[in-house]
């Protein structure tokens, strides 16, 4: 019988849709409830273990109670063993790492966590390089390269080691950035240790490249392109994703950006800046629409990182017709043949968005890419 740990961060991501760059802290994960911030974790975890249901036999889960493991379990019907209870109803870093110590003195096979790199770095605290780890991504911040790259993603690994099936491990970086300076619009990652990750390359993600793009004449003729696009639908909203490359546009425009977040646009002015979900909903509901995107270097993501306020209900009524990918060729080729990723939360939303896309990679000029599905 496989002895599976399991770790949920049941507040892991909470502060994304509303802009807040993170949930990091009592205080942002109090102030992200009050205005009613949505717990995706356990859903985000239930996509990942579907796809071991018809093998749940091969499994016992040792887990934490209540809302950090048992909820999910025992309501998905697996085998399970509470190994923790957390001793107040909001749980903090300090609950992560009493669970990974439980899991260590169980002598777990593998311990799956879910959360962002705040979580995998209490989870690397304890655990180091003692057993080997899996994350099911559901933060705001996953620079680390200790996560699958999808919650399916994650269910087809652990599917395959559940098998017996040969699967390498490797050693993943574990990264995390400032949230102080990360809402100031400054990205400061820090090397906080590594810890081992059965390692499918098809389904775990790199770490995050740092730093701006360097090629000023691509970046000038990517936004003299969405420019010109700007400039033929007048009426139209653009909607203006997270990311250096969509900074350039900004820059080109010579209007004041949210690096880290969701500015709006009519007629190239801006009329509202580092929006939540719910009032990008609003001010875009029945509008014509536009929604301006690039992908983080080094992993291929284009949803479901960093940019949270675009909501599945939000691209439902976009459409991926009016989805503008901008990217450099160089960016491109750096994912060395890896597809583009979606995990917008939304399994029918991700099937949707799944083929080929086009990136536009310069003036007048793009490329099709294939944009993995995983579900």
């Amino acid at each position: 019988m496989f002895k599976l740990g399991l770790i949920i961060n049941p507040y892991a991501g909470i502060g994304g849709a509303l802009a807040l760059k993170g949930s990091d802290g009592r205080d942002i994960r109090e102030r992200a409830m009050a205005l009613g911030a949505e717990k995706k974790a356990l859903d985000k975890t239930r996509l990942g273990l579907q796809l071991i249901l018809p093998i749940k036999h091969l499994v016992h889960f040792y887990i934490a109670a209540g809302e950090m493991g048992e909820d999910l379990i025992a309501q998905m019907g697996f085998d399970y063993t509470v190994v923790y209870h957390a001793s107040k109803l909001q749980t903090e870093s300090d609950d992560t790492e009493s669970t990974a110590q439980a899991l260590i003195e169980h002598s777990v096979d593998l311990v799956l966590f879910v959360g962002g790199d705040g979580t995998a770095r209490n989870v690397c605290n304890i655990i180091a390089q003692s057993i080997p780890v899996l994350g099911i991504p559901a933060g705001c911040k996953i620079h680390s390269g200790v996560f699958a790259v999808t919650p399916q993603a994650t269910g087809r690994v652990l599917e395959k080691v559940l098998k017996g099936e040969i699967v390498s491990v490797n050693t993943g970086d574990v990264m995390d950035i400032d949230e102080a300076l990360f809402r100031q619009g400054k990205v400061s990652a820090k090397y906080y240790g590594e810890m081992h990750v059965p390692t499918e390359l098809a389904y775990i993600q790199g770490v995050k490249m740092g730093g701006k793009e360097s090629d000023e004449l691509v970046l000038a003729d990517i936004a003299a392109h969405v420019v010109e696009l700007m400039e033929d639908n007048p009426t139209c909203l653009f909607v203006m994703g997270s990311g250096s490359t969509v900074d350039y546009v900004m820059q080109e425009l010579q209007l004041e950006n949210t690096l880290l977040g969701v500015d709006i646009l009519l007629d190239q002015q801006l009329i509202a800046k580092d929006v939540t979900a719910e009032q990008l909903l609003q001010i875009t509901r029945g509008q014509n629409c536009k929604l301006v995107i690039t992908l983080i270097g080094g992993q291929g993501h284009i949803l479901g990182r960093g940019n949270q306020q675009l909501s599945p209900e939000f691209l439902t009524a976009l459409g991926k017709e009016n989805i503008v990918l901008v990217a450099t060729k160089s960016k491109l080729t750096g994912l060395q043949g890896r597809p583009l990723i979606v995990d917008s939360g939304d399994k029918i939303m991700d099937q949707n968005l799944a083929g080929l896309m086009t990136v536009v990679t310069g003036y007048r000029d793009q490329v099709l890419y294939p944009v993995a599905d995983f579900t």
